[in-house]
């Protein structure tokens, strides 16, 4: 099993980093797929035109996120992985703190998918705003 880990700074507040992953619009928005999510401990979430998929494990407000995770690549028969997502206020900008865990070995490229198809877009959209 792989676990990925990443830091990224952000300027942004701890919430509007979360509420980016939580927000349907926003998500769209920030990345350029089309995102479904939910807000709701239960509730599912769908993001890159369901490219990825999962639902809402627990929710702090504004602190931290995690949920189930998994995407086409997966097998049917392997289990969901699990994406934790910590967000903590560092100077005048976010830390965001993510752990992607228990993932197939063989998705290492997922590291730099991260980066491409999320931190940098959140930060593109971020410095519009």
């Amino acid at each position: 099993m792989l676990t990925i880990e990443q830091k990224v700074r952000f300027e942004a507040t701890p919430k509007e980093l979360y509420d980016i992953f939580l927000d349907s619009k926003k998500h769209t928005e920030a990345t350029g797929g089309k995102a479904t999510a939910s807000s709701k401990v239960g509730g599912s979430f769908k993001a890159w035109d369901g490219y990825h998929w999962g639902k809402n494990l627990m929710l702090v407000p504004g602190r931290l996120i995690a949920q189930t995770w998994r995407n086409l690549d997966f097998k049917k028969d392997e289990t969901d992985s699990l994406l934790l997502l910590s967000f903590e206020k560092k100077g005048k900008g976010a830390e965001l703190t993510m752990v992607h865990a228990m993932l197939p070995d063989r998705m290492g490229d997922l590291a730099q998918g991260w980066r491409d198809y999320y931190w940098k877009p959140f930060k593109k959209y971020l410095a519009k705003k």
